[in-house]
C-alpha cells in the first residue's frame, strides 16, 4: 500500500539535507529563544523606529533641522543615526532604539563588538542594500562582513 510519506507533498517543500537548520542561529550556536538568541523583525523593526525618531528629534533641536525643507539639511537626521550608531553600538553595543527594545550587537562568537566592527557596520549601514539581503541566520551584509549578529538581551 501506498502511504504519503511515500508520495510526499509539496508543502513539505524539498528534501532536508544535514546542513539544514531548525531555527534562525543555530548554525552560530545561539539558542533558539530568550537572551542571546537572534534579535526577532518584531524587535529590529521597533527599534530602528526609535532610532529614526531620536535621530530626528536631536537634528531638530541641536543642528537647526526643520522637516519639509530643501537642500543638504534633509540628510542632517541620517547624518546623526549613522553617528549614533557609530558611537553607542562601539562603546555600549546597543544603540537607543536597541536598548529600549532589548537587543545588543556582538561578536559572533558572543564577545563585544567593539568601535572596529561598529566602524563596518555603520558604513555598511550607510550604503542601505547590505542591511536588506539576510542570510537564513537572518543576519544581514551589515553583520555577516564585521562578523557580529543582533541578539536578544533579555
Amino acid at each position: 500500500m501506498v502511504e504519503r510519506r511515500d508520495v510526499g507533498s509539496w508543502l513539505s517543500g524539498p528534501p532536508t539535507t544535514p546542513d539544514d537548520h531548525r531555527y534562525p542561529g543555530e548554525r552560530l550556536g545561539l539558542p533558539e529563544h530568550g537572551p542571546g538568541s537572534i534579535a526577532p523583525f518584531t524587535r529590529r523593526i521597533p527599534a530602528l523606529l526609535v532610532d529614526g525618531v531620536v535621530c530626528q528629534l536631536i537634528a531638530m533641536a541641536f543642528l537647526g533641522y526643520r522637516q519639509g525643507e530643501g537642500g543638504l539639511g534633509v540628510f542632517l537626521p541620517s547624518l546623526v543615526f549613522l553617528a549614533m550608531h557609530l558611537l553607542l553600538v562601539g562603546t555600549t553595543g546597543s544603540t537607543i532604539g536597541h536598548r529600549i527594545l532589548g537587543l545588543r550587537v556582538v561578536r559572533v562568537d558572543g564577545g563585544w563588538a567593539g568601535p572596529v566592527a561598529a566602524l563596518w557596520r555603520t558604513v555598511l549601514i550607510a550604503l542601505v542594500v547590505p542591511g536588506l539581503i539576510y542570510d537564513r541566520d537572518e543576519r544581514g551584509l551589515h553583520d555577516k562582513l564585521p562578523g557580529t549578529v543582533l541578539v536578544r538581551a533579555r
